[in-house]
C-alpha cells in the first residue's frame, strides 16, 4: 500500500505540473524565468541552487512514478522476510528512501552533463543547430548497452530478490541494512536502466506518455522472466532510430 500509494501521488503530481502553466520547470528548461527569478534572486547562490532544487524535485517524481513498481518484487520479499517486526512499516520506508537516493545522486549528475551541453550549445553555433545529434548519439549508446554485459549482471541481481536481500540484511543495525539495502538496489537499478533513462533527455522530460512507455519496458525487463527477450527487439530497435535520426538531418547532395 505505501508504494502504491506512492506511485500513484507521483503520476498525480507529474500529471498536473505537465498541464499546468509551470510545465516547463519540469522540463529543466527556462529555470529562472518568470515568477521564479525572483525566488533565484533571493538565495545566495539561487541562480543555481534553486533550478537544482526544482530538477531533484522533478527528478525524484519521475523515479517514483517509474521506477518504484519495478522494485515491488524485493519490497514484497522483504515485507515477508521481516512479517512480524514492529518497525516493519519503518524498514520498509527506509529501503524505498535509499532506492530513491541512489537515482537522486544519478539524476542530478545527468542534470549536471546535461546543463553542460546547453552552455556548449550556447556558446558553439554548431551544438545549438546540430542538436540532434546529441539525441541520435544518446539513442545509438541505449540501443549498444541492451548487448552489454553489465547490463545483465545487474538485471540478474533484480530477477533475484531473495538472494539479493539475503547478502544484505542480518537484522543487527535494522535501519542502517535498510537504508543500504533500497540504496544498492537503486545503484544496481541503474546498471540496468541508465540508458533508457536518458532517452528521457532525448523526448523530454515532461512527457508523460514516453515516461509510461519507458517504465513498462523497464519493469519488464526487471520483473518479467521473458524480459531478458526484449534485449535484441530494443536494442536493434534503439539503433534503427539513432540511424534515422541521422539520415534525416543528413544533408542533401
Amino acid at each position: 500500500m505505501l508504494v502504491t500509494g506512492l506511485v500513484a501521488c507521483a503520476w498525480l503530481t507529474l500529471w498536473l505540473w505537465s498541464a499546468s502553466p509551470y510545465a516547463r520547470y519540469l522540463n529543466h528548461g527556462g529555470w529562472a524565468e518568470g515568477a521564479l527569478a525572483a525566488l533565484c534572486r533571493a538565495f545566495p547562490q539561487g541562480e543555481w541552487f534553486v533550478p537544482a532544487a526544482l530538477y531533484a524535485g522533478g527528478w525524484v517524481l519521475m523515479i517514483a512514478a517509474m521506477m518504484l513498481p519495478t522494485t515491488l518484487p524485493i519490497l514484497e520479499m522483504f515485507r515477508r522476510i521481516t512479517a512480524g517486526r514492529v518497525d516493519q512499516n519503518h524498514l520498509l520506508r527506509l529501503v524505498v528512501i535509499g532506492y530513491l537516493a541512489a537515482w537522486t545522486g544519478f539524476g542530478l549528475l545527468a542534470h549536471i552533463v546535461d546543463g553542460a551541453l546547453l552552455g556548449f550549445a550556447a556558446k558553439f553555433a554548431w551544438i545549438d543547430f546540430n542538436g540532434w545529434a546529441v539525441g541520435a548519439f544518446v539513442l545509438g549508446i541505449a540501443g549498444i548497452f541492451q548487448f552489454s554485459a553489465l547490463k545483465y549482471r545487474c538485471l540478474e541481481k533484480c530477477h533475484t530478490p531473495f538472494g539479493f536481500i539475503v547478502e544484505r540484511w542480518r537484522g543487527t543495525a535494522p535501519g542502517r541494512e535498510a537504508l543500504r539495502l533500497g540504496f544498492d538496489h537503486g545503484v544496481f537499478c541503474i546498471g540496468c536502466c541508465w540508458a533508457l533513462m536518458l532517452l528521457m533527455f532525448v523526448v523530454g522530460t515532461g512527457s508523460i506518455g514516453w515516461m509510461l512507455a519507458l517504465a513498462a519496458v523497464m519493469a519488464a525487463e526487471k520483473n518479467l522472466r521473458s524480459g531478458k527477450r526484449l534485449r535484441t527487439p530494443l536494442g536493434v530497435g534503439l539503433i534503427v532510430c539513432a540511424g534515422i535520426v541521422v539520415l534525416l538531418h543528413m544533408p542533401v547532395v
